[in-house]
């Protein structure tokens, strides 16, 4: 019997969520500009956790061009993931950064963000927090995890998107998704980065319509 070959397309579909390994030297900056801050900013965070702190304008200067980068990346990574050419490319602006140090049972509960993309990046990881979320056997992603929420929760539909992350790994995604931070037993302190990045050129959101019909016309040929 001759067999038949069919052909199949799969969709990209919700939102465009990456994760990247970042050079030892983004890390470090982080690290080191995390010192120098004085302003609490925990007030301004859902956050169940005691202590996160703000970047200040100088610190967000200095690291903004090793941050841009990545934004860089996830611009591409967003085309390719939504087939779609921007008309002109985004103009990004870091307009919120701080870091977290969440201790043992604290935790941050579902929640989004302010502006256009968000992003989140870790700096230390102990290694009792390792071994508890190894140690895990439920089906989340378990202590000192986190987990993206977007749709319904339908049997057949995956909805969240789960992960243990690793130190110096970062996570970039649209300001507006819901997620969460699973709290720990271990008596430990985790650091993590976070902040806020908005869209100046508004005129960059739009699609180049012309570009799309002439694919979908070259398709069809």
């Amino acid at each position: 019997m001759e067999k038949k070959t069919v052909e199949v397309q799969t969709f990209n579909w919700g939102p465009c969520v990456i994760k990247i390994k970042t050079e030892e030297n983004f890390k470090k900056i982080l690290a080191d500009e995390a010192l120098k801050n004085e302003q609490d900013y925990s007030p301004k965070l859902a956050a169940q956790i005691k202590k996160a702190t703000e970047y200040s304008k100088e610190s967000q200067k200095r690291i903004l061009p090793v941050f841009a980068p990545y934004l860089e990346l996830y611009r591409q990574c967003f085309q390719n993931y939504h087939r779609k050419d921007f008309i002109e490319q985004p103009e990004y602006a870091l307009t919120s950064l701080w870091c977290n140090y969440q201790r043992q049972y604290e935790f941050n509960p579902p929640h989004d963000h302010d502006g256009k993309l968000s992003f989140v990046i870790y700096l230390s990881i102990p290694d009792e927090l390792k071994e508890e979320n190894k140690a895990y056997t439920g089906r989340s992603c378990g202590p000192g995890g986190i987990q993206f929420i977007y749709g319904e929760g339908a049997g057949d539909s995956a909805h969240c998107l789960s992960d243990f992350p690793k130190e110096g790994e970062m996570f970039i995604f649209p300001a507006w998704l819901k997620h969460w931070v699973f709290p720990f037993r271990s008596d430990v302190t985790r650091v993590s980065v976070s902040g806020n990045v908005h869209i100046t050129n508004l005129s960059s959101l739009n699609i180049d319509k012309n570009n799309l019909a002439t694919k979908a016309h070259d398709k069809k040929e």
